[in-house]
């Protein structure tokens, strides 16, 4: 796969060098595992931490797949 750039934002979560779309979403779910983000009683959703807020455009909470399209918008092709 081509390598896609995080942007800014999204760097403080997954690095800042390119990476392949596949190795971005594994970093993502690290990050997520790593602080405990998964919420406990519905697995599909995803606790928003301050650099995730980020991420997510505000929101404190997102689903796994509305998660795929917000981090899409923090890449540079």
């Amino acid at each position: 796969m081509k390598p896609v750039t995080p942007d800014e934002t999204l760097a403080k979560v997954v690095g800042d060098k390119p990476l392949p779309r596949t190795e971005l979403t594994k970093k993502l779910w690290a990050y997520i595992r790593k602080n405990g983000l998964q919420d406990a009683k519905k697995k599909t959703l995803i606790n928003a931490d301050e650099n995730l807020k980020n991420v997510f455009n505000g929101k404190k909470q997102v689903s796994m797949f509305e998660m795929t399209k917000l981090v899409s918008g923090h890449v540079k092709k």
